[in-house]
C-alpha cells in the first residue's frame, strides 16, 4: 500500500502540532507517535480488507440457517450461491498474510454491524443484477467486489463511526485507505491464492520513510532559524499572533525546500497551500502563499535552496 506524500506531510503536521502544544517538548516521543500513526494507516487498511471475509461468512451462515428452518422454502433449500462463491471473497478469506494481520491487530467486527451492512448491500441494484446474472467469471466477481465496496461498504456510516472511535485521525485517512483497497482488488489475478502478497506501506527501495522522518526532525532542529525567517516576512506580526497551524505549515514548507534537493520548489509550495485549506483558517492559504513566496525568493537569491535537476527551483 503505497502512501502518497501529501498524507505523510499531514501525519508530520499532526505530530508537530502535538509537539509544539506539549510542555514536555520530547521530540523522540513524538517521533515514536508519528511512526505509530503511519502504522495505524496499515491497520485501518486491514480493517477494511477484513470486511470481504466477514460479509462472505455472514452470508454463508444465513444460508445455513435458512436451510435448517422448520419449514424451509425451495429458495432456502436451493439458494443462490453466487455471492458466497465470489472468487475475490474466497481468495481474501484464505489469504495467509491478511489472516496474520487480522490476528496481529486483533480485528473484530460485531455481527450486528455486518448484518446491517449485508442487508444494505442486498437492497442495491448492483447486487440484484449480479445475483441474477447466470454467467460467472473472475472478472465479473472482481468488478462486483469493486462496485460493492465503492457504493456500499466505503460509504457505510456505521463503519466510519466505529473507525472514528478507534482513532480520531482515521477519518482523515479513509479516502486514501479505501482507494488502496480498491486498487488491491483490481490488481488481483485469476491465479491469486492464499500466498498472494498484500501491498506494503512502502516499497523496499522507497525513500518515503526517510522523507517523513527527516521532515519531522529537521523542522524541529531548524525551528529557531526558520522562525526568525518567517518573522522577518510577516510585517512585524509576532508569530504568536498568527494561527499556530499556519506557522507550523510554513516551517515545514521552508524545511522541505531547504532539505530535499529532488522535490521541486513549486510542489512544496502547492502542497502546503492545499493542506492549509483543510487544516487551518479560511484565509490561511492566501496568507501562507504570500509569506512563502517572499521567503523562497530570498533563499533562492542567497543560494540557500539547492535543487538537483532542471526546473526544480521554479
Amino acid at each position: 500500500m503505497l502512501l502518497n506524500r501529501r498524507h505523510l506531510r499531514i501525519k508530520v503536521l499532526q505530530e508537530l502540532y502535538a509537539f509544539y502544544q506539549s510542555d514536555e517538548n520530547d521530540y523522540v516521543l513524538r517521533e515514536r507517535e508519528l511512526d505509530k500513526s503511519i502504522d495505524k494507516m496499515h491497520e485501518q487498511f486491514v480493517y477494511w480488507m477484513s470486511l470481504f471475509h466477514e460479509l462472505k461468512h455472514f452470508a454463508e451462515n444465513r444460508i445455513e440457517e435458512n436451510r435448517n428452518k422448520r419449514l424451509p422454502s425451495q429458495e432456502d433449500l436451493n439458494p443462490n450461491l453466487k455471492f458466497v462463491n465470489n472468487r475475490v471473497f474466497e481468495v481474501l478469506a484464505v489469504n495467509k498474510e491478511l489472516r496474520r494481520y487480522i490476528e496481529q491487530y486483533k480485528v473484530s467486527w460485531e455481527q450486528e454491524t455486518i448484518k446491517k451492512l449485508f442487508n444494505q448491500i442486498k437492497e442495491c441494484e448492483k447486487y440484484k443484477n449480479y445475483m441474477a446474472d447466470e454467467t460467472s467469471s473472475f472478472e465479473d466477481d472482481q468488478q462486483f467486489a469493486v462496485a460493492m465496496f465503492k457504493l456500499e461498504v466505503a460509504n457505510f456510516e456505521l463503519i466510519h463511526h466505529i473507525l472514528e472511535e478507534k482513532s480520531i485521525f482515521w477519518l482523515d485517512d479513509i479516502d486514501l485507505i479505501c482507494s488502496m483497497v480498491i486498487k488491491t482488488i483490481k490488481q488481483l489475478k485469476p491465479d491469486a491464492d492464499e500466498f498472494t502478497p498484500l501491498p506494503k506501506l512502502f516499497k523496499a527501495d522507497d525513500d518515503e520513510e526517510d522523507f517523513y522522518k527527516t521532515l519531522f526532525r529537521k523542522t524541529i532542529m531548524r525551528d529557531e532559524e526558520i522562525s526568525k525567517l518567517i518573522n522577518s516576512k510577516t510585517d512585524n506580526w509576532e508569530l504568536d499572533r498568527i494561527a499556530k497551524m499556519d506557522v507550523i505549515l510554513m516551517k515545514m514548507a521552508v524545511t522541505e525546500a531547504l532539505e530535499f534537493k529532488t522535490v521541486p520548489l513549486k510542489v512544496s509550495l502547492n502542497e502546503y497551500i492545499e493542506i492549509s485549506k483543510f487544516y487551518s483558517t479560511p484565509k490561511s492559504n492566501g496568507f501562507i502563499n504570500g509569506i512563502l513566496d517572499r521567503i523562497f525568493d530570498e533563499l533562492k537569491k542567497n543560494g540557500e535552496i539547492k535543487k538537483m535537476g532542471r526546473g526544480l527551483l521554479e
